[in-house]
């Protein structure tokens, strides 16, 4: 150090006062402390998170409700499309049937009617004819 103003002793006390300060530093630490929340207000929240919850489980069941609405949609429209080709190839079947009897009918020889043909039917009623065959068939047991 260099000498100045005459005295050293002073001037080596004033180096170990900085040197002192520098290295005592006195610090102060605000410590806050939480205090608990009130009973209102954790009911509160406890109320607010009940009310989201019930809310998010109805849109979850509304939307499994409409997801499960338009599976049995698809699911019926896809029994109809199988009905359609199925009616469709009974009708095709229908045809080839109806076809069938016809040429089966002109093999046997039979003749289709003109208009000009008129056909007469006895007028008998079934029931007149059903009580024939068992008034008979009962006087052939006697």
């Amino acid at each position: 150090m260099a000498y100045t103003r005459g005295n050293l002793a002073v001037k080596e006390k004033a180096t170990q006062e900085r040197v002192t300060q520098q290295r005592y530093k006195e610090t102060t630490k605000v410590v806050t402390r939480r205090t608990g929340l009130p009973a209102r207000e954790k009911f509160l929240y406890l109320m607010t998170l009940m009310i989201c919850i019930v809310i998010g489980g109805a849109l979850m069941w509304r939307y499994a409700h409409i997801y499960d609405l338009n599976k049995q949609a698809q699911v019926t429209l896809s029994e109809m499309r199988e009905a359609e080709k199925t009616i469709a190839d009974l009708q095709v079947e229908k045809e080839k049937l109806n076809n069938l009897v016809i040429e089966n009918a002109r093999e046997l020889g039979y003749v289709e009617a003109s208009d000009k043909d008129v056909i007469y039917v006895p007028r008998s009623t079934s029931a007149t004819s059903s009580q024939d065959t068992e008034s008979s068939s009962d006087t052939a047991s006697k």
